[in-house]
């Protein structure tokens, strides 16, 4: 593995060196290996620097999970240009604030994808903001001669000194987006402790199911070939059939996706078990899984160790990760031990904060900096947890996810992994609902695995009583939906659950 480069750019030229006739990218049926890898982006960055793209301008870049997308990343790190990836589930809100926010000179789209105009979106926000420009990119960048460029950005032997090169924003959901500052070697941590941990090797083939423009997806659709000669293989857009095309069509070694990708694909191996032969592990991240979801997965996969976990946050990528040969029970209920260079604590709250090597340098509202980080510069995950007795952390909750019910605390992941073994119940998000009486009602929703055989309040009582859970927590009020919503990291938006009984304000 290539571990010590100090730049995206040069662990582009190293890798291509190393093995340029590998293959790094499989799209459809087009292959790309390292060395065309490094020629496409210095065309690319060429074309882009024809256009007025240099060191520290700011590109923002709306793009599907294509090969031209994994180039224009290198194109923009070849150029040392700042940039945004953005979700392609955004829309005129969150656009037109990263674009304002950013100060973005260029924002890049397709023309129309997935049945909406992004080319349109992106012309709106570029008439909004002074010296802003688009560019449509329909499976294409724009092409140079390689000999025009400037010489490649500046490296430097201290990483303190790494000028912020990406802006990832959160998902923004009861507030405004927040975008969170990396240098390339930040982004990279999260890319090595994970490639550690999973013991990638150059002849594995790793699935890119999540979202190109996500954290995760570009860590494990770019960073993670570049660092260790892999292959990725990209999903414009994740089905589970298609993901069972895949992964038996090239041989998948590393089903990475979020939990509830996983939890679709033990129905399509337990369809096609000869499409599943070659996978040896569910990589996972993005959200923490159902404790049932690791044995599943080995029991229908046999060639598997079932999964293992990633967790972070968009301010710092896979600050731990489940090692391959950690136990099984840390497998199946805890996230992964610190990667490289990582502490993690737990205060007295019950919070896990981080000090590493991939947090961020401060987000683009600076203002929002002192919330974020502990007096003595640990970075607030905003997550409960209590650490396994192999050193593996085990998320209970969130800080902002504890029910207050007649004044006691009610876990509400707790609740929800006791809901996950019921045998009526596919997919379950529990939270709370103000009531006069309580302070707070538990409240269960419940994705049914037989629509015409819903859980019933009484089926979910008695389930919570038979485990021992504590009457505080038992559920008190159950609605059936018909699809959980998730957001592109797999995370439940409870607030859209509880607009569906409390209607927002305004």
């Amino acid at each position: 593995m290539i571990d010590d480069a100090r730049s995206v750019w040069e662990l582009i030229e190293r890798r291509s060196v190393a093995t340029p006739e590998r293959i790094m990218l499989i799209d459809g049926d087009r292959s790309t290996t390292f060395a065309q890898y490094r020629v496409l982006c210095e065309r690319a960055a060429a074309g882009l620097h024809e256009l007025g793209v240099s060191a520290g301008t700011n590109v923002s870049w709306q793009l599907p999970t294509w090969t031209e997308s994994a180039v224009l990343v290198g194109a923009l790190c070849r150029l040392g240009a700042i940039q945004n990836p953005m979700l392609p589930i955004y829309r005129y809100r969150e656009v037109s604030f990263i674009a304002k926010q950013t100060k973005c000179k260029l924002l890049i789209t397709p023309s129309r994808w997935n049945k909406f105009d992004y080319g349109a979106l992106a012309e709106q926000v570029a008439g909004e903001n002074d010296d802003m420009h688009t560019l449509v990119a329909d499976h294409s960048n724009p092409e140079g001669d390689p000999a025009t460029l400037p010489p490649p950005p500046a490296v430097y032997a201290d990483p303190a000194q790494d000028p912020v090169r990406w802006i990832f924003y959160t998902s923004g959901t009861t507030a405004d987006p927040k975008g969170a500052q990396h240098t390339d070697r930040s982004v990279l941590a999260g890319a090595i402790g994970y490639a550690e941990k999973t013991h990638v090797v150059a002849d594995d083939i790793a699935l890119v199911a999540f979202p190109f423009t996500h954290i995760g997806g570009i860590i494990i659709g770019v960073y993670t070939p570049l660092l260790t000669g892999s292959a990725a293989v990209l999903m414009e857009a994740w089905t589970a059939p298609a993901s069972t095309e895949l992964i038996c069509r090239h041989k998948v070694t590393l089903a990475n996706g979020a939990s509830a990708i996983h939890a679709a694909l033990i129905e399509e191996a337990r369809a096609d078990p000869a499409a599943y032969e070659t996978v040896r592990d569910f990589p996972g991240g993005g959200s923490t899984k159902p404790p049932h979801l690791h044995d599943e997965l080995r029991k229908v996969v046999p060639s598997s160790i079932g999964t293992t976990s990633g967790y972070g946050m968009t301010e710092a990528p896979i600050v731990a990760q489940t090692d391959v040969d950690a136990p099984d029970s840390s497998k199946a209920t805890a996230e992964g031990t610190p990667t490289r260079g990582v502490t993690m604590k737990i205060l007295p709250s019950g919070e896990i904060v981080v000090k590493g090597p991939q947090v961020m340098r401060g987000y683009v509202d600076g203002s929002l900096d002192q919330e974020a980080f502990t007096d003595d510069g640990f970075l607030r995950t905003g997550d409960m947890g209590r650490f396994d007795e192999h050193g593996a952390i085990l998320i209970t909750g969130r800080v902002k996810d504890i029910i207050i019910r007649k004044g006691e605390n009610v876990s509400a992941k707790e609740v929800e992994d006791v809901l996950y073994g019921h045998p009526k119940i596919a997919d379950v998000a529990v939270l709370g609902i103000p009531d006069e009486e309580r302070g707070e009602m538990v409240v269960a929703f419940a994705v049914p695995k037989d629509p015409a055989d819903p859980p019933t309040l009484l089926d979910v009582r008695e389930h919570c009583t038979r485990v021992g859970l504590m009457m505080q927590k038992v559920p008190e009020r159950i609605e059936v939906i018909d699809v959980m919503p998730r957001n592109p990291s797999g995370k439940v938006p409870k607030h859209e659950l509880r607009a569906r009984i409390i209607p927002p304000r305004g």
